[in-house]
């Protein structure tokens, strides 16, 4: 029932998109670090860019953690519950459905993210400078 059988893969994958497209701007005119602003590394406290180490203290990563957690847990939540419904439990077809389309919507949520987020990174490299 696992629609992502290492979800702790695919967020290393996730953070190390971000972490190198957070230290392409580092380096960059004034051009790239208005875009890694806009991206969510605007709230660093310091010197300039390029004293940011590319780490998970943003917020940004953290709202990613916890989305890419709620998945997780509403998966396992999904296989549980239809486990139940075909062991005889006493788990209702409502509640297994209701619990499956949770964790599907909750799945193509974080693929829609992840693409828009390749999208930008695409698109950011692809700057001219």
């Amino acid at each position: 029932m696992s629609a992502i059988p290492n979800i702790s893969a695919a967020a290393q994958t996730f953070g190390n998109l971000a972490s190198s497209a957070a230290s392409g701007a580092n380096g960059a005119s004034s051009a790239a670090s208005g875009a890694s602003s806009a991206a969510g590394t605007s709230g660093v406290s310091g010197g300039g860019l390029g004293s940011q180490s590319p780490s998970y203290d943003t917020p940004f990563a953290g709202v990613l953690r916890d989305a890419i957690s709620k998945t997780q847990q509403l998966d396992t939540q999904a296989s549980n519950t239809v486990t139940g419904l075909l062991s005889g439990q006493g788990v209702d077809i409502h509640t297994a459905m209701i619990a499956t389309e949770k964790s599907d919507l909750a799945f193509e949520m974080m693929l829609a993210l992840r693409n828009k987020a390749i999208g930008a990174y695409q698109q950011l490299m692809g700057m001219q400078f």
